[in-house]
């Protein structure tokens, strides 16, 4: 039963990224969750405002009346950064959380099973004097003795 979770995790398919997007999809709205009911009042609570919608710039121009008629016809232009805000935290949100519960456990999970292959070393040791050498070299740096290529 484990041998074929592990097998399903690390298979590379587009049925694994159809799980993901499910997944993530359900997970998004538990971080909106959380930054709509959690974050949002505290960080509001310190800034003693309900929320970040309300954060516009408007801006004037001739003849334009600041309202929130969606209909008026000579409505004043705003830019709304408190929802791009709301959205920024969310989104960090997202990938903080997704990078901590999903990435390094996954990571960690394929070092355990796929373990890093040994680089070739890059030095060998002279045959005359043994002081470390390049691979490479054809001749010892340290006491100029010719050495056999590898």
């Amino acid at each position: 039963m484990l041998k074929g979770f592990r097998d399903f995790i690390l298979r590379g398919n587009v049925v694994d990224l159809a799980v993901a997007v499910v997944i993530g999809a359900a997970f998004t709205s538990i971080v909106n969750s959380i930054v709509g009911d959690i974050i949002n009042p505290l960080i509001a609570a310190i800034i003693k405002k309900p929320n970040f919608s309300y954060l516009v710039m408007t801006i004037h121009s001739y003849g334009c009346v600041a309202t929130n008629d969606p209909k008026a016809t000579n409505a004043c232009a705003e830019i709304k950064y408190g929802n791009f805000l709301n959205n920024a935290i969310s989104f960090l949100l997202v990938a903080a959380s997704v990078y901590f519960l999903v990435v390094l456990p996954l990571n960690t999970l394929l070092k355990k099973f796929h373990p890093a292959k040994a680089e070739p070393p890059k030095t060998r040791p002279c045959p005359e004097c043994l002081s470390d050498i390049p691979i490479e070299a054809k001749r010892c740096s340290h006491c100029a003795q010719p050495v056999l290529a590898v």
